[in-house]
């Protein structure tokens, strides 16, 4: 197992004392260190993310374990910090709305279950990010991070929006991909 997909098995078991930190924040004085313990793990796990990318690259430790785990750490740790946002009222800390949760689960939930009809039918998918995939992802940590550093001068909720028209406008794009790849593939049409 190479060093970079040691980082990245660590980013995934950050995620429960990331959460655990969160949940015990509360306003007040003497409950301040969970806040900033959360955003300490928060910050290692994103710092962890570009670290094992790098190793990768660099020394190429590039893997088929590391090639599946590393999205799925990023995508994990973004979930549970919106999950947790979202369902859990953390005082003092912007409460992300349930329509944002819900497009955000939606958009993985038809992905995931749009990937499996695309490897039933094909035997292969190649998977092929988009710039709208990219930059949803970038808005939704941007968001998070504001967040949880308490940057409400920042508007939030512009983010958020903002965060919610690149996830939309990215599962439309995947959705007209995979329908393509359908229609190529000849699984389409109707049998004889």
């Amino acid at each position: 197992m190479t060093l970079a997909t040691r980082i990245t098995i660590l980013r995934i078991l950050l995620i429960p004392p990331f959460v655990g930190a969160l949940l015990y924040y509360d306003e007040n004085p003497a409950s301040a260190g969970w806040h900033w313990l959360a955003v300490g793990l928060f910050i290692l796990a994103a710092l962890s993310d570009a670290v094992d990318g790098w190793l990768a690259r660099r020394f190429r430790q590039r893997s088929e374990l590391g090639a599946v785990l590393d999205p799925l750490a990023d995508k994990a740790l973004l979930l549970a910090t919106i999950i947790t946002l979202a369902l859990i009222h953390v005082p003092g800390l912007y409460r992300l709305p349930l329509w944002f949760l819900t497009l955000v689960l939606g958009r993985d939930a038809i992905l995931l279950l749009g990937f499996a009809v695309l490897h039933w039918f094909t035997r292969h998918v190649r998977v092929q990010p988009h710039w709208s995939g990219k930059v949803s992802t970038a808005l939704q940590m941007t968001a998070v991070s504001l967040i949880l550093l308490k940057f409400e001068c920042l508007r939030i909720d512009w983010w958020v929006r903002a965060a919610g028209v690149f996830t939309a406008v990215s599962l439309m794009v995947y959705i007209v991909r995979g329908v393509n790849v359908i229609k190529e593939s000849g699984c389409g049409t109707p049998s004889r």
